[in-house]
């Protein structure tokens, strides 16, 4: 059998043919009035596809680059920051605040499930001068409430920055950056925006801007202030990865396309925004419902990501049976669990470059799998497809 290699890991993600073009002709030297126009164009793309008035910064780096940027940028050793955290990638703001020699609270959940806001608020200090949260925890497939969270902040009149890791949630998540007042939210190329690794993204209010010129960390290569000077005059302010930007700004066109009309056949960004994270919501519902169809359980069945779906091994069987067929028969990639969660869950990604044909496609072998493998469950073909296909045909009816 003919078995092509697709990927359903949560970043990298599929990348669109268009921004692989898109970079394959991007032989152009970034000092230039071609790149400065390139430049210009996806930033001001960007602004719409985050949905903010504010300034947004580009850096060449992995989305940990600019988590590590927020808060070497927006911290001086000593501060006291909360981070709320209930998985790996929570986990990776605390390291990160210490090293930069930050006094760190942390809300924590358990694995699974996302924090309470009784426990934020009683979390901040008057003396907390950023908040650290992600709006997607890709490591066990929770949705943060970023609203919620920015709601308290506004509620207790906190003088506190709310940071965004919105690497995995932009895209999937339906953000409003400026109506609940973030202060940064990250984006990263490798996810939603279908292109590989190499790109992060940064929203940053005027509140965000300010604290800067009074923080003392030590920075240089993740100076935002010398990225949004050099923006400005559409440069960056070192080197940057002149055929990722060629190939974001062509998935950017793409999901602007997705909305085109015979009246604007260009098609509008924030429509197509909101298209995306409807897709990523419908695949996502979809293959939560063929899961449990087909006698598994969800690891986050209560604040479920639409970015991935983290699905718990069943009792005496290790997830990476399910890595290891799903590549091995069918070609195709998903993830196995992080740290301690390896060998009891295995995720399955929505976000970016996905639609109903890959996420059946996926069911159908997942169903393979349960036949053949675990014969106990006593599963006839058809059980998850027939679910996730009532879940397409309702949504697709509203």
């Amino acid at each position: 059998m003919i078995r092509k290699t697709r990927l359903f890991t949560p970043g990298p993600t599929p990348l669109l043919p268009a921004a692989q073009f898109a970079m394959a002709a991007a032989d152009i030297h970034h000092r230039t009035a071609e790149f400065r126009a390139l430049y210009t164009r996806v930033l001001a793309q960007l602004k719409e596809f985050v949905g903010t008035r504010n300034d947004v910064i580009i850096l060449s780096s992995s989305g940990t680059g600019a988590m590590e940027a927020s808060v070497s940028n927006l911290t001086s050793p000593g501060d006291r920051v909360l981070v709320l955290t209930a998985g790996k990638f929570g986990e990776r703001w605390t390291a990160l605040a210490k090293a930069f020699g930050c006094e760190v609270d942390v809300v924590s959940a358990p694995y699974g499930q996302t924090f309470s806001m009784d426990e934020v608020k009683a979390a901040l200090k008057l003396e907390t001068r950023v908040v650290f949260m992600q709006a997607s925890e890709t490591s066990t497939g929770v949705r943060h409430s970023v609203t919620a969270v920015a709601r308290v902040l506004k509620e207790t009149q906190s003088e506190a920055l709310l940071v965004v890791d919105g690497i995995t949630g932009l895209g999937t998540t339906h953000l409003d950056m400026d109506a609940d007042g973030i202060d940064v939210l990250i984006g990263g190329s490798q996810k939603a925006v279908m292109i590989p690794p190499g790109l992060s993204y940064m929203a940053v209010s005027e509140k965000a801007w300010d604290r800067m010129e009074a923080t003392y960390n030590p920075r240089y290569y993740f100076d935002l202030r010398k990225e949004r000077k050099n923006a400005r005059n559409g440069e960056s302010a070192y080197t940057p990865a002149v055929a990722l930007i060629a190939a974001l700004g062509a998935a950017l066109n793409y999901i602007a396309g997705q909305a085109a009309t015979p009246e604007k056949p260009e098609g509008d960004l924030a429509t197509g925004r909101r298209m995306l994270v409807d897709n990523a919501e419908t695949i996502a519902a979809m293959t939560r419902a063929a899961v449990r169809a087909m006698g598994m359980k969800l690891f986050a069945p209560d604040a479920p990501s639409a970015a991935a779906t983290a699905v718990l091994a069943p009792a005496g069987v290790d997830s990476g049976l399910f890595v290891k067929e799903l590549k091995g028969r069918f070609g195709a990639i998903i993830t196995n669990g992080q740290g301690e969660m390896k060998g009891q869950i295995f995720r399955i990604a929505h976000l970016g470059f996905f639609d109903y044909m890959d996420t059946i496609a996926l069911i159908g072998a997942l169903e393979q799998i349960v036949v053949k493998s675990l014969p106990h469950l006593n599963m006839p073909f058809g059980t998850g497809l027939v679910a996730a296909q009532k879940v397409y045909a309702e949504r697709m009816s509203r």
